[in-house]
């Protein structure tokens, strides 16, 4: 017997897992793919850190969450400054002085805000009421139709007039000339990569990979008092209630005999006509001097049953099918759901560091 079954050998699981073992409880972790790491999973190639399920960048304010990572691994000076490309035009994201310079030829922030606000007049929008007419109320219609529109409705397969509003409502616009996207005070990527962090947060546990809990059911939930569940949430209930949407990705990649590709680590492609919404360029995550360089291209795609899912969609309809799960969940006396699969909730790396140290923690001092 084990204290816990943990499903999903991703960031949570191995957080869970640390500090269950820490505590002397005795875990076994199993997953579906071939390796640890889940979407945080880094390989080499060609000497290569590459980011396998598209770019992971740490980043947060919280002190502690910074320093509970970096027990696992030392961190580079990274800073995440992506560009987009539309139809060769290259802009600075997020949108800030530069962007608004190229764009208008604005010199100070009271030109830039005053062309905003022209250009939100024009439009007529009040009272935001799809994530069209929020990104026009925030950066105008010039800056919408070249930067928001073109790869929002790639990313998520639907019209900008479909999608809600929140979607786009926490979008960066900063009247500075800084380019560094995040505001938050501590950022940067592990030296190594990010399957180092997650090889020492799983020592002490049991591991078993390519095992799918669902072949085997019941075997696994006879082999543990609890729980922990990282999986989709509507599946662990056989879609009783149906099922809940989310878009994948397709990624392409490329080893090119070229020491600089793109000049830098995320280039987004904003038009509507190019079938991906961005190229990944590795080795600047890491400041990398290779000869060669490894590119991966991202391709949005609606999700189906066998697909990985990526990302939630909270619209109404899926945030109403969820609390129905959720219901069934909180009657659960020795299954924990976490992730953003487990909680069908959009997460970043710290916040899912911080939700799983949260869990634990109460679970422990029970």
């Amino acid at each position: 017997m084990y204290d816990y079954l943990i499903v999903g050998a991703g960031l949570y699981g191995a957080v869970f897992a640390y500090e269950a073992t820490k505590k002397g409880k005795k875990c076994l972790v199993i997953d579906k793919r071939n390796h640890i790491g889940g979407n945080v999973y880094t390989e080499k190639v060609e000497e290569i850190n590459v980011h396998k399920y598209g770019a992971h960048i740490f980043h947060t304010n919280n002190k502690e969450i910074w320093e509970y990572v970096n027990q696992f691994a030392e961190f580079n000076r990274y800073t995440n400054s992506p560009v987009a490309n539309y139809n060769g035009e290259i802009y600075n994201l997020p949108f800030n002085m530069n962007t608004f310079n190229k764009l208008w030829g604005v010199v100070t922030p009271e030109q830039a805000k005053q062309k905003i606000k022209e250009q939100r007049e024009a439009a007529g929008v009040k009272e935001p009421k799809n994530l069209e007419e929020q990104a026009i109320s925030l950066v105008g219609t010039d800056i919408y139709e070249k930067l928001i529109k073109g790869y929002t409705e790639k990313q998520w397969g639907r019209s900008a007039t479909e999608l809600p509003d929140f979607i786009i409502k926490r979008l960066p616009v900063r009247f500075t000339y800084d380019n560094n996207y995040f505001n938050d005070k501590y950022q940067g990527i592990p030296v190594g990569g990010y399957t180092g962090i997650i090889e020492k947060m799983l020592d002490g546990s049991e591991v078993k990979l390519g095992v799918n809990f669902f072949e085997n059911r019941q075997k696994f939930e006879n082999l543990a008092n609890k729980i922990v569940f990282t999986g989709m949430i509507d599946e662990f209930y056989n879609y009783k209630f149906g099922v809940l949407e989310y878009r994948s990705l397709v990624f392409e990649n490329e080893t090119l005999d070229n020491d600089n590709y793109q000049g830098n680590a995320v280039v987004n492609y904003t038009d509507r006509e190019t079938p991906y919404t961005r190229i990944i360029e590795h080795k600047h995550f890491e400041f990398g001097t290779q000869d060669k360089t490894v590119i991966t291209k991202e391709y949005p795609t609606e999700w189906k049953k066998g697909d990985e899912p990526y990302y939630p969609i909270n619209n109404k309809q899926n945030t109403e099918l969820y609390h129905k799960y959720k219901a069934l969940a909180e009657q659960e006396e020795n299954v924990i759901f976490g992730g953003r699969l487990g909680t069908y909730r959009y997460y970043d790396m710290h916040q899912i560091i911080a939700s799983a140290l949260k869990t634990v923690n109460e679970e422990l001092i029970k």
